[in-house]
């Protein structure tokens, strides 16, 4: 125990916890009490898939609050029926709405899509948050591997269809939610049908994260002038940017 205890006790361990303290308090995120903003929504329609849970739920509840007509984007219709009623009786705004998606389905999608274009005459935040981490894999009847096209493929499909109406409804902004673990990945375009994969959990969403962010950065180039703004936000990224 005693070479433990030289190590340390050497001025260099003391230095690098100094350093180490010193970047973790630089970094330091404050606690966001979403009712302290004042940023107002009303006049605004949001679209959030995957929000009958998580951060997706969370962040309807929050547009919600603030007085915007919210769609909730869901797969289930018992799971999203439930988000719905207790978005409406938590934040006492009753413009809060259940459409069915489910992004894994192209087909799914586009009908979702439809659906929205006939009934919406603005579109001014879209979030794509629905994703999902460890699904066995599987080839979709679209033939893409189920987790590339539900992270991925399906959110991608879903932004370029409903493009022009935020474009028409501007000031408007999308916001695809990646993550941290986007620097895993690595791009091979026979991923998206399961070719050439080595199927770890972590390693396979991290794929799908890093298509999301360079997608992103990809349509904010493209968007640049039109009044919509796109961009990837980390889910540890403070939440209140989103709507800034």
């Amino acid at each position: 125990m005693e070479w433990m205890w030289n190590i340390f006790s050497h001025p260099l361990w003391a230095f690098c916890a100094l350093v180490l303290g010193l970047v973790m308090w630089a970094q330091r995120r404050r606690l966001w009490e979403p009712r302290a903003c004042h940023v107002e929504l009303k006049g605004k329609t949001a679209i959030v898939t995957g929000a009958n849970t998580g951060i997706g739920k969370f962040v309807a509840l929050d547009f919600a609050r603030r007085g915007a007509r919210v769609i909730l984007a869901c797969r289930s219709e018992a799971r999203g029926s439930a988000a719905m009623r207790e978005i409406r009786q938590r934040s006492g705004n009753e413009d809060v709405h259940l459409r069915l998606v489910d992004t894994s389905s192209l087909t799914s999608v586009r009908e979702f899509a439809d659906r929205i274009l006939k009934e919406e005459k603005q579109l001014h935040i879209l979030v794509n948050n629905a994703g999902a981490s460890g699904l066995p894999t599987q080839i979709t009847s679209d033939g893409l591997e189920v987790s590339f096209a539900t992270n991925h493929v399906g959110p991608f499909l879903l932004t370029n269809l409903l493009l022009d109406l935020m474009k028409r409804s501007a000031p408007a902004r999308i916001v695809t939610v990646s993550s941290a673990s986007h620097w895993r990945g690595a791009v091979d375009f026979s991923h998206f049908h399961g070719d050439n994969l080595t199927y770890l959990v972590a390693r396979v969403y991290s794929h799908t994260k890093l298509y999301n962010i360079i997608c992103t950065n990809e349509l904010a180039r493209r968007l640049q002038g039109t009044g919509t703004s796109s961009r990837g936000q980390d889910v540890m990224t403070e939440q209140k940017e989103w709507v800034a």
